[in-house]
């Protein structure tokens, strides 16, 4: 989807596809700077948090990237529940014509909502069993999906005539336009993967070593992202050729299939496949942030339920309609909140604590983590120093002010919004904790502590 919505958006293929390379590999840096500290101290995000944020301040970024994952949740659950919509309308012929229920406002019509549903009931019984119970769809995942996307590609040239018309399909942008549309667009692939750069020491922290986590990172996500995205890319470009129209939406494409074994099938799989990404990827995190919030009261079970409802509350279909919503409003909006965080935890980690972190202290109220009443003052303003630029730009992105009330310069920040709030809150962290002292510091790592 990442892919085709940029063909969508105005590039040719191999545009897209350097646009989605460079943004994979920008977000690979604070991906393995962050999975650092997960590597050596076995510590997960939360925990890894407070020693910048402090033992309660901790919170702050959690909730940002708690949030964040339950509207993705929301975004797979909505995919998942489509790609079922799109396997049962053709065994029954009548889901396609019920009768509308919800307001036009909702954007919702009645069979992708029931299936929805259906597919969200899912996910929350899967949470309700347990985490274990997902190990063996990953595993279907990580072999179906290539093969899957190999045969898509497959079915695009054939289809489509060969590679030749496909990649001959001329960009739509040139000169200041394409610039204009490269760089938001490449803040929204960076933005992409801006939740796991923060969460990463999630599953770094069961990393082998330092050299595991790095090369896992190398190898999988700049060349693995890569690839789908020139199977995205040829075929979309194949679909203005064959139906006259770009279908950026795969599922909306399989629907268009005649043969109905081959879309049952390719649906479930894709259902299927979302589940395991979703629990893993959409789950896992929130839950553990929102126990993080009172680990008393929340659990990993009932953390899923509180994403699973707020999944809903987004209103994911409305979010996914559009290309440029997508790019514009979701990636790069969240990415204006979880770029300032990463900034500040990487400045935190290797400029100010140079790497050294005291475990036993992350785990109590009394420590050096706590500061001021459990939260740093310092990251809170420098956080705050890297949203505050790309407000503008996100209210007229949404269109609650007018393209009048600031200068373009002001606006345009937005377009960059993860870069700004990175360097802006990283660069004032740093000047704030310049003064700071660590102390000595138990360097006891993940084999020892």
């Amino acid at each position: 989807m990442l892919a085709s919505s940029l063909i969508e958006g105005g590039m040719n293929w191999w545009q897209s596809i350097i646009t989605i390379f460079i943004g994979n590999t920008v977000v690979l840096i604070p991906m393995i700077l962050n999975g650092h500290a997960g590597a050596k101290y076995g510590i997960p995000f939360p925990v890894f948090a407070r020693a910048s944020f402090g033992t309660t301040g901790a919170n702050i970024p959690a909730m940002l990237r708690a949030i964040v994952a339950c509207g993705w949740f929301g975004i797979q659950t909505w995919i998942g529940g489509f790609a079922l919509y799109q396997m049962m309308k053709l065994w029954i012929p009548a889901l396609a014509t019920l009768p509308q229920v919800f307001p036009d406002s909702f954007g919702l019509q009645t069979g992708p909502a029931i299936c929805f549903f259906l597919f969200w009931l899912l996910n929350m019984f899967v949470v309700y069993l347990g985490i274990e119970s997902i190990k063996k769809l990953l595993v279907f995942k990580a072999f179906f999906l290539p093969l899957a996307a190999l045969a898509l590609l497959f079915w695009a040239i054939n289809a489509g005539h060969g590679l030749g018309p496909i990649l001959s399909q001329p960009s739509k942008l040139s000169g200041p336009a394409f610039w204009a549309y490269f760089f938001p667009a490449l803040t929204g692939m960076v933005g992409f993967w801006a939740t796991l750069s923060l969460n990463i020491p999630d599953f770094t922290r069961y990393a082998k070593s330092q050299k595991a986590q790095i090369n896992g990172q190398i190898i999988g996500l700049p060349p693995s992202m890569t690839l789908f995205a020139f199977i995205g890319v040829v075929v979309t470009s194949a679909t203005f050729i064959i139906y006259g129209e770009t279908i950026w939406d795969p599922l909306v494409l399989a629907g268009k299939f005649e043969n109905k074994l081959l879309v049952s099938i390719a649906m479930i799989a894709v259902a299927i496949s979302t589940l395991a990404t979703n629990i893993a990827a959409n789950i896992v995190s929130p839950a553990n942030d929102f126990s993080n919030l009172s680990p008393n009261k929340i659990n990993f079970r009932t953390g899923g339920y509180i994403t699973g409802v707020i999944g809903i509350l987004i209103f994911p279909w409305k979010l996914i309609a559009d290309p440029n919503g997508y790019i514009f409003t979701w990636l790069i909006a969240y990415s204006s909140l979880l770029g300032p965080v990463g900034g500040i935890m990487i400045a935190d980690y290797y400029f100010v604590r140079k790497q050294q972190l005291n475990v036993v202290e992350l785990y109590q109220h009394t420590g050096r983590y706590r500061f001021k009443n459990g939260f740093n003052t310092a990251a809170v303003i420098a956080l705050l120093a890297g949203i505050i630029p790309n407000i503008p730009g996100f209210l007229l992105q949404i269109k609650l002010i007018s393209s009048t009330v600031f200068p373009a310069w002001v606006s345009n920040l937005y377009h960059y919004a993860w870069f700004v709030g990175f360097f802006v809150s990283g660069i004032v962290y740093i000047l704030l904790m310049r003064n700071y002292k660590t102390g000595s510091v138990n360097l006891d790592n993940k084999e020892n502590s």
